[in-house]
């Protein structure tokens, strides 16, 4: 039912709680979606179908299915470019990353 939604939303409360800063929750977000697009392609391109029941069972797509699966029309809208800003500050945090260790 509402399991997957609630897991990543505990997920993400405990790392706010554990580490208090901004980033972590970027990090963790990011981490969270990534893991999530993997066991996706998992699903989609290794022919185990006990592994691909599972995967799909038990597992959504991404954060973007996960929102597109229990909202609809404004709320949708707001929460998908939330999503998107959420990207635009991870990419930001790499790319300092990045020119940082450059240097």
């Amino acid at each position: 039912m509402y399991i997957d939604l609630i897991v990543i939303i505990v997920l993400l409360l405990i790392v706010v709680f554990w580490f208090r800063r901004f980033s972590s929750f970027v990090y963790s977000f990011a981490i969270i979606d990534i893991f999530l697009r993997i066991l996706n392609f998992i699903q989609g391109h290794v022919p185990v179908p006990e592994l691909q029941s599972l995967i799909s069972k038990y597992f959504p797509n991404s954060i973007e299915a996960l929102i597109y699966a229990y909202t609809n029309g404004i709320i949708e809208t707001i929460l998908l470019w939330l999503y998107v800003g959420m990207y635009a500050v991870f990419l930001g945090y790499i790319i300092k990353i990045f020119i940082h260790k450059k240097k």
